[in-house]
């Protein structure tokens, strides 16, 4: 069964689009300071504490009027069906004839999601115990290497979803991994990136684990060949490669024409995006690192969350709610970014895995029924941990001439308790939001004692919007948590926008270009080239300085 959205008007043109154009029109220089003046208890309604999550979105630019037209909005656009269809499995990656159905590789053991007669969940598991053993045979030492030494290195090799879901997990529960194993992660076909990674490594105590669906990937295999080549150089005989080497793939002849053992192979499914995919064999890196315990409470973090975007009402919906505060921005107030600053040094890898989940998934123009949408669809995505961002970029949310929406991301309690260093944190995350919501007036500012020359810089209008986050402590289960929080997000502008969140067409022509003009680079003879007459100036520029000449 195809899932499409069969409602073809389009987007712009419903009426609860309408409604909500008009009441922008009503609302759009009303001021936060007036939204709370007007409702004392502002701050204590527009709130949600579900899942082990407490979201305040009071300082944003609406009313309750607002969210009414929102909701209506998701309602009309068929948000519940589309969440439905998802969970069951229909095919609503439509471009690609695939079911997206990240949220099987989570659903506990016993839970039955049929596909094509096929109980996925069963797989998933049968996977994940696989995925336990060879995890304990590493962090126990019993794994060894071809010289019969310890595995002391975990390198993994992927880009895109199979790099950016791992490294950000891995950094995220540095606090539970296993110290005494060193995690690397290389993605950047430049060759720098290789090289640093394991300038420092023994290749007698490193396994590699390649991480591509296809094995056939560009640059990670390109990097996986270079990992070979630094491991034999050492170890010299092939079949090395066996106790060195594991794959995350689908693609058992390609890894065995690499020299990886389809024993040492952990597979995952067409229906499961790159970018929804750190919870997979995608994660083995991960599971080495924390244990399987650990791993798995992640998973119960993301089905936690599931089950509360796929049941709770919209008003009281975490993901819902989010996603619809930021269309509310994108759409109707043009903010083209959207910021997000955890509270929380581990967290340092949580925005860059964001522009991947957030941008690659609705950067879109071609609804799903092929029109060009006439509305801006995923706005950009940036962020660093706080304070770091408050000395850097700060000074722009506050004084500068762009709104951009802000989600700031905090805990109740510290992982690594420093004096008063938390509280001070704290401070910083709580001020921040005060401070982009009211500002200061210039009467504020008169009443310092300020010279009426210097009062018109050190005047700030607030009505910055901002949602705070707050979540107990950062454990594998609240990673799993936040991380299954944004994905539904994006899934709910996903539907009302009308696009396919799950495709990534637009990765795949620079890579099929690129493969062209590697040949063009590497070939002796000077190549007929047939680009645009800039592409062609800079390949022989390119190919005259690699031979030498000026």
């Amino acid at each position: 069964m195809i899932t499409t959205n069969t409602k073809t008007q389009s987007l712009t043109k419903r009426p609860a689009w309408q409604a909500l154009q008009a009441h922008y029109q009503q609302i759009q220089l009303l001021h936060l300071r007036q939204l709370f003046a007007d409702d004392p208890l502002r701050g204590e309604r527009l709130v949600i504490d579900a899942a082990g999550i407490y979201l305040d979105y009071s300082k944003n630019r609406v009313t309750d009027e607002t969210m009414r037209l929102l909701i209506n909005l998701a309602d009309e656009c068929g948000l519940s069906e589309r969440i439905t269809a998802m969970f069951n499995g229909d095919i609503i990656n439509v471009t690609e004839q695939r079911a997206a159905l990240h949220t099987a590789l989570r659903a506990p053991k016993g839970e039955r999601i049929l596909l094509d007669g096929v109980d996925v969940v069963a797989e998933v598991h049968a996977v994940l115990d696989r995925m336990a053993l060879f995890s304990d045979k590493v962090r126990s030492r019993h794994w060894l290497g071809y010289t019969g030494k310890r595995i002391a290195n975990i390198v993994n090799i992927g880009i895109g979803g199979s790099d950016l879901g791992p490294v950000m997990a891995y950094e995220a529960l540095r606090l539970y991994s296993q110290r005494d194993l060193t995690f690397r992660f290389v993605s950047n076909v430049d060759g720098t990136d290789f090289t640093e990674a394991t300038r420092d490594l023994d290749p007698e105590e490193t396994l590699f684990i390649v991480c591509s669906k296809t094995f056939t990937t560009l640059e990670t295999l390109t990097n996986a060949r270079a990992a070979r080549d630094w491991c034999l150089d050492k170890l010299v005989d092939d079949h090395a490669v066996r106790r060195h080497f594991v794959a995350v793939s689908t693609n058992a002849e390609e890894v065995t024409k690499f020299g990886i053992h389809t024993d040492n192979m952990f597979g995952f499914w067409d229906w499961d995006g790159g970018r929804y995919s750190m919870d997979s064999a995608i994660g083995l890196s991960t599971m080495i690192a924390v244990g399987a315990d650990n791993f798995r409470a992640m998973l119960k973090g993301f089905h936690a969350m599931d089950e509360h975007f796929r049941t709770a009402p919209f008003d009281q919906n975490l993901p819902v709610i989010i996603g619809l505060l930021k269309l509310w921005y994108n759409n109707f107030f043009d903010a083209q970014s959207v910021a997000v600053f955890p509270y929380n040094q581990y967290l340092k890898r949580f925005p860059a895995y964001l522009q991947q989940l957030t941008m690659e998934s609705n950067g879109k123009h071609i609804t799903l029924d092929g029109a060009c949408v006439d509305y801006q669809t995923a706005p950009i995505y940036w962020g660093e941990p706080g304070t770091n961002g408050q000395h850097s970029f700060f000074q722009l949310l506050h004084q500068g001439t762009r709104l951009i929406p802000c989600d700031f991301i905090g805990f109740f309690q510290s992982l690594n308790p420093l004096g008063d260093q938390h509280d001070l944190l704290m401070a910083n995350f709580f001020a921040q939001t005060e401070a982009l919501a009211f500002g200061k007036s210039q009467d504020e500012v008169k009443a310092d004692g300020t010279s009426d020359w210097l009062v018109p810089h050190r005047t700030f209008e607030g009505n910055r919007p901002t949602n705070t986050v707050l979540v107990e402590q950062l454990t594998p289960e609240t990673l799993g948590k936040l991380v299954a929080l944004y994905e539904h997000s994006v899934f709910t502008q996903g539907v009302i926008w009308n696009v396919d969140s799950f495709d990534q067409w637009g990765v795949e022509l620079g890579k099929v270009l690129a493969q062209k003009t590697a040949a063009e680079l590497k070939t002796a003879d000077e190549p007929l080239l047939d680009h645009d007459s800039s592409t062609n100036a800079l390949i022989r520029r390119y190919r005259r300085f690699k031979s030498g000449q000026s």
